[in-house]
């Protein structure tokens, strides 16, 4: 349990540095949902959702209420829904708009895992149902997608990389209304876990329990405020000064993490220890790596700092929790970080450098606002590039791209609440469209045989 300086500590957190859970979210398996028509599985679908998360909102407020710790995001994850879909292709919107109408009624923020792993293979129903996301998503408004295109075993599925640059485009244009909304609720992953709490990436991994919950905890205000307070430290003492801080906010986290999980008949599954910035200042990651002594993130020694960071967080969560797992580590979203936003804007920062920081940070391009125009096979590249990354490293990485219609280099545009605003950043205008194209399944490192 936390101790009175701990509780003392967690409270000047939460006043003064931005501390808060940022999500609690619920995993539930809808494995005995399926059945053999749309209509009928959406039915049981929604039912079974609304049955095990009626209370999380309540739970929640009542938590953030009696620990004093704010509770942001209350969410719910379920099995890939492509493992639902798979008897009736061409209808899967029908269980999506029953997704979203369950996320409603509960009153969750957001519901994740209208996904599919397909990354050694895509059957018929799996294509047909990647192929559904651009309408899936025009016609709800808290559901997320994920797709897993590929892993350090099986190597990348080319043909879904190829595929899911269409997708993403189509996305963009049929939520031009919305500069491309939709694809801010699809991210395209390597190595997806299954325990995530974070969107747009979260689903029920087929492992988990009946019901689990895992808590995501962020702070990057903590850190920052912690660093400077260490002025003159070598590099070596900053990390022990990011380690501790991870300690404490992981013990938070966990005693939210185990009380919830028992007021809602469910299982303790992780406390994701990620720091997710926000667009409110005070609350960067960006801001972090400049106090280490960056003048502007994205200029030469940002990859260094942010490796650092992210494996102090990592041994921080480790040693509070044996529960930590998710991502855990520090995000680098650039529309949903101030600090990112001004680096952007200052041309501080350039998509090869946040591919460059994508080697050693949790996740990976994230959130970035790209010209409406981008050809599809472009958008395949990136996701193609970044899944090598983390294919060959043996570690998650992602792409959550929004070509936004109608915009070009030099534009901005607003989402909105967490979800920040952006310069539309320059991506390379060289094809690749002929390497993206070739399909097939790009082969497993030499060091994924293991057995």
């Amino acid at each position: 349990m936390l101790n009175r300086n701990e509780i003392i500590e967690t409270i000047d957190m939460v006043e003064k540095e931005h501390f808060d859970v940022r999500t609690i979210t619920m995993g539930i398996s809808l494995l005995s949902c399926i059945r053999d028509n749309a209509e009928e599985t959406a039915r049981l679908v929604y039912d079974k959702i609304c049955k095990k998360a009626e209370n999380i909102v309540k739970v929640a407020s009542d938590l953030g209420l009696e620990y004093g710790i704010p509770i942001i995001n209350k969410r719910v994850s379920i099995t890939p829904a492509s493992l639902l879909t798979a008897s009736f292709p061409g209808k899967e919107v029908v269980l999506a708009k029953a997704l979203d109408r369950a996320a409603k009624t509960v009153g969750v923020d957001f519901l994740g895992g209208y996904s599919a792993l397909v990354h050694k293979g895509m059957s018929a129903h799996e294509k047909s149902f990647l192929e559904s996301i651009p309408e899936a998503l025009s016609v709800t408004d808290r559901m997320c997608s994920s797709i897993n295109v590929g892993t350090s075993k099986s190597g990348i599925n080319m043909d879904a990389v190829y595929l899911m640059g269409k997708i993403i485009k189509q996305t963009a244009e049929i939520t031009k209304d919305k500069d491309g909304l939709g694809c801010a609720k699809l991210v395209v992953f390597c190595n997806a876990v299954e325990d995530n709490p974070f969107m747009a990436g979260a689903f029920h991994g087929i492992g988990e329990s009946e019901t689990v919950i895992n808590v995501g905890v962020s702070g990057p205000g903590v850190v920052h405020h912690a660093l400077k307070n260490a002025k003159d430290a070598t590099i070596g003492e900053m990390a022990e000064v990011i380690k501790k801080t991870a300690f404490k906010i992981t013990r938070a986290g966990q005693l939210i993490a185990k009380e919830a999980s028992k007021r809602l008949n469910a299982e303790f599954g992780i406390v994701d220890l990620s720091l997710a910035p926000t667009p409110v200042m005070g609350d960067s990651v960006a801001h972090i790596l400049e106090e280490m002594g960056l003048e502007r993130v994205g200029t030469h020694g940002t990859t260094a700092a942010l490796a650092m960071l992210n494996d102090a967080v990592k041994k921080g969560g480790v040693m509070a929790s044996g529960n930590v797992g998710g991502l855990s580590g520090a995000f680098i979203p650039v529309s949903e970080d101030i600090g990112m936003i001004n680096a952007a804007e200052k041309g501080a920062i350039s998509l090869d450098k946040l591919e460059a920081m994508t080697c050693v940070c949790s996740v990976g391009i994230d959130m970035v606002a790209i010209p409406g125009d981008t050809p599809a096979s472009t958008i395949s590249g990136i996701i193609a590039d970044e899944s090598a990354i983390g294919m060959i490293n043996n570690k998650t990485t992602a792409v959550r791209v929004i070509p936004v219609p109608n915009k070009k280099v030099g534009d901005s545009v607003e989402f909105g609440g967490l979800l920040g605003s952006a310069p539309i950043m320059a991506v390379n205008n060289n094809s690749c469209e002929k390497f993206v194209s070739r399909g097939g399944r790009m082969p497993a490192p030499i060091h994924s045989n293991k057995n």
